[in-house]
């Protein structure tokens, strides 16, 4: 059984940027030259994620759920809660214009 959840966030959900910057990397006494070293990718990805500039995508999810032992998962579904969050900023006015359709229904011929 689902149970819809229709409350909407008044603030926006966490980053996985802010997530690294302040619970990931101190636990492990990381830098951002370190975490980058880790992860096998640029120290101007790591800042542009850690500052907030930057998305999680599958492939730093991959990455990043490797080094710190969790899931990828863990990571997509807290960068596509941020990206829901700022879409309905942007768009909820318009969505709110949409009503769902009903589906017509197949009549069986005689």
């Amino acid at each position: 059984m689902t149970i819809k959840n229709s409350i909407l966030r008044k603030v926006p959900p966490t980053h996985p940027g802010e997530m690294l910057r302040e619970d990931f990397m101190p636990d492990f006494r990381l830098t951002p030259t370190t975490l980058a070293k880790a992860l096998c990718v640029s120290r101007q990805t790591v800042n542009e994620l850690l500052r907030e500039r930057r998305a999680i995508s599958a492939a730093m999810a991959l990455r990043l759920a490797k080094l710190f032992g969790n899931t990828p998962d863990f990571w997509l579904n807290a960068q596509r809660a941020v990206d829901l969050w700022k879409t309905r900023e942007i768009y909820g006015n318009e969505i709110l214009n949409i009503h769902p359709l009903k589906a017509v229904g197949f009549h069986k011929s005689a």
